[in-house]
């Protein structure tokens, strides 16, 4: 395959240019993003910087590490959510690790929640670590299958298949 050349090598003044506005109302508008395998067919691990904001579902077959912001649910494999990192919507996943904070309902088999988190919902879990320092408000059930029966947002494949 043919790659076109750039008329003009980019200069410092395009290297830092704003991004453009976000497009609302398009043909994928609310729909769910995917973060999913590499092309190797393994797991791969996906991160949301600290300078990103997502509004929208986001949905992982790997691991997600989370230092941005996110608005919406999460559904993933593994979740790990930083120090800096904001989530308002749920998460879902087997194993979740919380150092920041988080508005809305925790559902996982293991959940940790980090000296430095602060969760405002409820947590739905087989195991659950709280770390002193930790904020929780909200209540906290036990279930042999807390993410059994959760439905993923519309568009998305469920977790067991490829």
């Amino acid at each position: 395959m043919f790659t076109k050349k750039p008329d003009k090598e980019p200069t410092a003044f395009d290297l830092h240019r704003p991004a453009p506005p976000p497009v609302h109302g398009g043909p994928m508008a609310g729909a769910p993003i995917s973060l999913g395998r590499s092309s190797g067919g393994k797991a791969a691990q996906s991160t949301i910087g600290a300078d990103l904001v997502i509004v929208g579902n986001l949905i992982s077959k790997g691991e997600v590490h989370v230092d941005g912001e996110v608005q919406g649910d999460l559904h993933a494999v593994s979740i790990v959510i930083g120090d800096s990192a904001k989530i308002t919507g749920g998460l879902v996943a087997d194993e979740i690790v919380i150092r920041g904070t988080v508005m809305g309902s925790v559902r996982g088999k293991n959940v940790m929640l980090q000296s430095s988190s602060r969760v405002e919902g409820d947590i739905f879990h087989t195991q659950l670590a709280i770390e002193q320092g930790a904020y929780f408000e909200g209540k906290s059930r036990r279930s042999d299958d807390p993410i059994g029966g959760v439905q993923r947002p519309d568009g998305a494949m469920s977790m067991g298949q490829s």
